[in-house]
Order: structure tokens, then sequence, then C-alpha cells
């Protein structure tokens, strides 16, 4: 914790607990460092609906934590069926812990040296390149969602600003040593049944952990190469950075490439600008997987066009330009002053209008050349009233539509450093 936040320590931390044994042992390790330096510590549960024993592991923690004078709150979560189950579940308790935070800076969360060594293998099982296979870092920064608070059971601590950075402080810690520090004390915990349901890659990784220690491979082997990685994927990062800042433009929410300065740049910083740039223009949370960048990055540097991870790769002349796909935004409304996650709108309170993708039909409306490429056009945020064009700002028609790009990864190219 020194390392994370020290030497002068904030006032308020929240501690993620779901009511596991690695979650449990830290709230008990941060209840006990908390009372020596005199920080107040807030508890957060994120009940997913996923199974019957959910309420009861919450109500458990609730319980632990009012037994160290703690405040608690559960936040519950529905899934509406919609993409992979373990991933949308880690948006969403992310989502909602953002959302609950308020004015706490920094919320803590109980990986493990365990969950180094899973994570590697699990990449490793995806074929993933230095940037997969690199130790997730002790501290994150994350922008809060600004809009309501989340079904909440419990305390809230006061509204902030939103932002706030997760912390990992039991990194170097394996999981065996937590669970002999809770049997010692006798705190109780719960086995989450999806950790030992070899339906889930990561409870297959988990399982191959006890073989390859006893065959030489230790846990603590696997999370110092991903440590290790981890170092090389900086240093990766901020020479792509650099490259960045000599080949790549923006325009209107597109990032273009000179593609001779991209031909010429080696080939593992031209996949991290192009997976990069990707992210960046889709709002996506992951990059693409490798082997789908790899064929991408054929095909441009060949001189085609193609699509990938919702977006079009688009070669005009010496210019490489990234797009977003109209197809992947074509039904995608404004949900409050926010669309497609990264454009910033006001209609001026006209709630009887629609914000949506510009399409074909909207350019045939808004006729005159504004000069921007049609691919862009396409997918750019307009307003409508039912199927009429009200206006669109890129294609310098109308009025009563405001944009701004406010892109959750953060601007290009300052997206493409982790740090």
């Amino acid at each position: 914790m020194g390392r994370l936040v020290g030497p002068d320590f904030p006032t308020d931390i929240g501690l993620a607990v779901s009511g596991g044994g690695d979650s449990m042992a830290m709230l008990h390790l941060a209840a006990g460092w908390a009372r020596v330096f005199g920080i107040r510590l807030w508890v957060v549960t994120v009940d997913h609906g996923l199974r019957r024993e959910a309420p009861q592991e919450a109500a458990m923690v609730a319980d632990e934590a009012a037994g160290l004078n703690l405040p608690h709150a559960t936040l519950r979560w529905h899934w509406d069926g919609q993409g992979n189950l373990m991933g949308a579940a880690r948006r969403a308790r992310l989502d909602l812990i953002g959302r609950w935070s308020g004015n706490l800076c920094h919320v803590c969360f109980a990986h493990t040296e365990d969950d180094l060594a899973e994570g590697l293998l699990m990449r490793l099982s995806r074929g993933s390149g230095v940037e997969g296979l690199s130790a997730i870092a002790p501290s994150r920064n994350h922008d809060g969602p600004d809009d309501a608070p989340p079904d909440v059971a419990g305390d809230m601590p006061l509204r902030g600003d939103g932002t706030w950075i997760q912390l990992r402080p039991l990194l170097e810690i394996p999981r065996a040593e937590l669970r002999h520090y809770l049997k010692v004390l006798k705190i109780p915990f719960t086995d989450d049944p999806t950790n030992i349901d070899d339906t889930y890659l990561r409870a297959r990784m988990r399982a191959l952990l006890d073989p390859l220690e006893d065959a030489g491979l230790a846990r603590s082997t696997l999370a110092a190469t991903s440590r290790r990685l981890a170092r090389a994927r900086d240093a990766l990062e901020a020479r792509a950075f650099d490259v960045a800042t000599r080949i790549a433009a923006m325009d209107h929410g597109d990032v273009l490439f000179d593609r001779d300065g991209l031909a010429a740049t080696e080939a593992d910083t031209q996949l991290r600008l192009l997976a990069a740039a990707l992210q960046y223009v889709a709002s996506a949370d992951y990059r693409p997987r490798e082997a789908a960048l790899e064929a991408a990055l054929d095909r441009v540097l060949s001189g085609g066009d193609t699509a990938l991870h919702g977006c079009r790769l688009v070669v005009r002349g010496d210019r490489l330009r990234i797009v977003r796909e109209y197809e992947a935004v074509k039904d995608t409304v404004a949900e409050g002053d926010v669309w497609d996650r990264r454009w910033r709108i006001s209609t001026f309170g006209n709630k009887d209008l629609t914000v949506r993708a510009l399409g074909p039909d909207g350019a045939a409306q808004a006729g005159r050349d504004s000069g921007a490429p049609h691919v862009s056009l396409l997918s750019a945020p307009a307003l409508f009233d039912g199927e009429r064009l009200i206006a669109c700002p890129r294609a310098e028609f109308g009025a009563g539509l405001e944009v701004r790009l406010a892109p959750p990864r953060g601007e290009f190219p300052q997206c493409l450093l982790s740090h």
C-alpha cells in the first residue's frame, strides 16, 4: 500500500469484497492496516444476479464488515443476455463500482499472484503477444460514469467527480498464503462454483497450476514472467507513442496514418499502432485478436481495404484511414448525452429527436459535399426527427446538434500508453 498510494495516504479507501477467500482475506488485512494509519474503509459487494447463493454471500460480507465497524453496500446487476457472460460481468462490476465510489479515489481489488499465473496461461492459450501476456498493473485509472448511482443497498460515499483508481495490493501474495490466514483466524468465506467449472477457461487454467508446479513450473515463476513482459510492454508502448506523434493524425474522430511511415516501422510497433487506433475509434475495451490484427495489417500495407473490430480500414493514396464502421453503429441510439461511448452530444433539451448514425439515407438528405470522406459521414452522429435529418455537424448540415469527442480510453496517441 505504501508503494501504491503512500506516503501521504488518502483519508478514505474502498474495498471490493465478493465473499471469496481472496477478498475476505483482503478485508481483514486492510481493516487492521487502516486502523494503524487512521484511514476510513468503505466495503462494496456486487451481486451479479447469476447464482441463488449470491444474496447470502453479500449478506455474509455485510456481517463481517459490520463486525469490523465498516460501512458496506451491495450493488445489483442483471445480465441482459448479450455478449460473453464473463466479459459482461467484469465490465458491469467496474461500472457499478465506479458509480458507487463517489469521492473515493482508490478502490482495492483482491487479485493475487495466482491470478497473474492464471492470466498468463489463459492468454498463452489464445496465442497472445507481449501485450496480452503482460501482468495486470498494480494500479489502473478509471473514468467513472457520470450517470445515476447504481441499484444499491447500503452505504455510499459522497458523490465526487467519478474518476477512481483500481488498486491491487495482493499481486505478490500467493492464494495459499491467504487461505492459511483465513483458516488460522477462522474468517468465513465462500467458494464460487464457477472457479472449478471447466466451462470457463479460467477454471481450466486454474486446474493446471498444481500439475505445473509439480513439474517445476511454479506459480511464482509464471507471475514473475508476466511482470517482466509488462516491463517490455511499457518500453514498446513508449516506442509506439513516439512513432505515432510523427506518422499519425486525427480527423473528426478518425485516425489517419502515413502509410509509407507505417510500412517503414518494425512489425510490433505497426501492430501496436493499428490496435490502438482500432480501440480508439471503436471505443473498445480490448484490442483485436493477434491473428486478425496481423491479417488486417498485411491487407492495408498491400494497399487493400478491410474491416475489423467495428471499424473500416481504408487506404487512399499514401493515407490509411481508420473510421467507425457504419454497420457497427447503425442501430445505436444516443442514451443521455453519450453516443457510441465516445461522442458527447447536446440536442439543447429536445427530447423528441433522436441521435444516431447519419447512414446512407441521412447522407442523401444532407446533399451537398462537405469535403468529408463518404465512409466517415456514414457513421457520423446526426440528429433525426423520425426519418428526417435535422442536423449533422460532420456533413455541415442543419443546426440543433453539438458533438465533441470524449473517448473513454483517452485521446490518440496518448491511449497507446498504459500509464
